[in-house]
């Protein structure tokens, strides 16, 4: 199973203002390759608030693709992936605003959610915030940098998996209960979780 982590940071409150994007790929329960990209955001309208959450200012970014350039980079490995992010419900919807104010068509692949999986995994933790996984697994990592929150994904879902005895990656959502995402050309269908 082809799988990538992914997050978005965005540049205001609208959610086609990605500013920037991190991926992580995994292989064989491991983390082989991380990369960031900035986006130049179609408005460059940059809020204070977010500025301070993330650190990425206009002119960071002036100089940097748009968002179908940028993704298109990535499109073939994209293609019939599982990607996983951090609160998927917000990093996809990222995705097809950005896409939407550009009327480019939505990649066919599915997804999952780290925090609906660790909410599964690991009941007993206070918070299932990203920095909150990083502190449990003794990683350290620089929170809102997109590359970084994506490897941290990553490696909280491989160490989810270790934790319920998920042979791979691709065994996780049956065991817990999960329905992945869809994004197709059409559409999307939210991921999904059964409670108990």
């Amino acid at each position: 199973m082809k799988t990538i982590a992914i997050d978005f940071e965005t540049a205001n409150e609208q959610r086609g203002s990605a500013c920037s994007v991190g991926l992580a790929w995994i292989e064989d329960g491991q983390v082989v390759r991380v990369e960031e990209r900035f986006i130049r955001p179609k408005t460059m309208r940059f809020s204070s608030f977010n500025i301070a959450i993330h650190g990425i200012r206009p002119e960071h970014v002036e100089d940097a693709g748009e968002f179908p350039e940028v993704m298109d980079e990535f499109a073939d490995d994209f293609m019939g992936a599982t990607m996983i992010a951090h609160n998927a419900a917000f990093d996809f919807s990222v995705w097809r605003a950005s896409l939407d104010q550009y009327q480019q068509s939505y990649p066919e692949l599915h997804y999952l959610c780290s925090v609906k999986m660790a909410q599964m995994v690991w009941p007993q933790l206070p918070s299932h915030k990203l920095n909150i996984l990083a502190d449990y697994l003794g990683l350290s990592f620089h929170h809102h940098n997109a590359a970084e929150d994506a490897a941290i994904c990553a490696q909280a879902t491989i160490a989810m998996a270790h934790s319920i005895g998920a042979a791979t990656l691709a065994d996780m959502p049956r065991m817990i209960g999960m329905r992945a995402g869809r994004l197709f050309a059409n559409g999307y269908e939210a991921c999904t979780i059964r409670r108990k």
